[in-house]
């Protein structure tokens, strides 16, 4: 189909589907037709990554890319809402497609049925405008954050852990995931959702909230969480504001980046030992 002013136009039945989307200002024809030419990476079809996904696809994001390598258990089912009872057992990038087609046939959802890796993530993410994180743990985040400032895209990244939440957005060049949290915490340090639960209800909350900051992005409409980072206590339903500045130490994003290339994030995190170093054959020049 013939484009209009650089967009794809959009058909009658869609006419009817955004039909809410298109009397709002600051939407509109425009707006609809950006979301439906936007490309979005979801790392993750979990308890982030489902509201997320559903979301993004029920505003018309065009193209959405999932990235999961689980099968569906019975416990996921407190709070991940792409999966029914029926797909345990199932690779949840199945139960997710389906779930998303059900309610949006417009859209293309990619499946990436794999974890994301360092020898993966540059051959992947810079496929895609705008990185969601809706990952678990250390290791993933902080590869997330790092292949998408080295591939230059922004980043909407999410937390969740008993009753607390977070939520920020990235863009390249005004700080990343490292200025916060240079190192990671040691192993065990921190427990993740399998070890210390969460309330079935805040993945929704704060999924809705990295899939709103999705949707501003792709609009270019209102204020995103960029440079801020919004704490949630869903026990007294307080949300906070910390500011987020770029480090000019930060290793990755800094003024003398160190990090320059994906390393080993299972070992940066502790997760694996070092790899042992190969002894060199030492050269008769070398002896003194």
């Amino acid at each position: 189909m013939a484009q209009i002013n650089g967009f794809t136009p959009l058909t009658p039945q869609q006419v009817k589907r955004y039909s809410r989307h298109l009397i709002m200002d600051g939407v509109g024809s425009v707006g609809q037709r950006k979301l439906l030419d936007a490309k979005v990476l979801v790392i993750g079809a979990g308890g982030l990554g489902s509201p997320i996904a559903l979301y993004l696809a029920l505003a018309g994001v065009g193209t959405i890319g999932i990235v999961d390598f689980d099968t569906v258990d019975i416990s996921n089912l407190q709070r991940q809402i792409l999966h029914t009872d029926a797909d345990v057992g199932r690779p949840k990038v199945i139960s997710a497609k389906e779930t998303l087609l059900a309610h949006n046939p417009d859209v293309n959802v990619i499946l990436h049925e794999e974890p994301i890796t360092s020898d993966n993530a540059m051959d992947i993410i810079p496929n895609y405008d705008i990185i969601v994180n809706g990952a678990d743990n250390f290791a993933t985040r902080y590869l997330v954050n790092d292949a998408a400032y080295l591939a230059g895209k922004p980043l909407v990244d999410g937390a969740i852990l008993v009753f607390d939440g977070q939520a920020t957005t990235y863009q390249p060049g005004q700080g990343c995931y490292r200025c916060m949290f240079p190192e990671p915490p040691p192993p065990g340090e921190v427990p993740n959702c399998a070890e210390a639960g969460v309330i079935g209800a805040l993945p929704g909350l704060v999924g809705s909230i990295q899939a709103l900051e999705v949707i501003k992005l792709i609009m270019g409409v209102g204020e995103t969480l960029t440079s801020r980072m919004l704490l949630i206590d869903a026990l007294t339903m307080e949300f906070r504001e910390i500011k987020i500045r770029r480090n000019p130490d930060c290793k990755l994003c800094g003024d003398n980046p160190e990090v320059t290339e994906l390393i080993d994030y299972e070992i940066f995190c502790g997760i694996l030992p070092p790899k042992p170093v190969e002894q060199q054959p030492v050269s008769p020049m070398s002896v003194d």
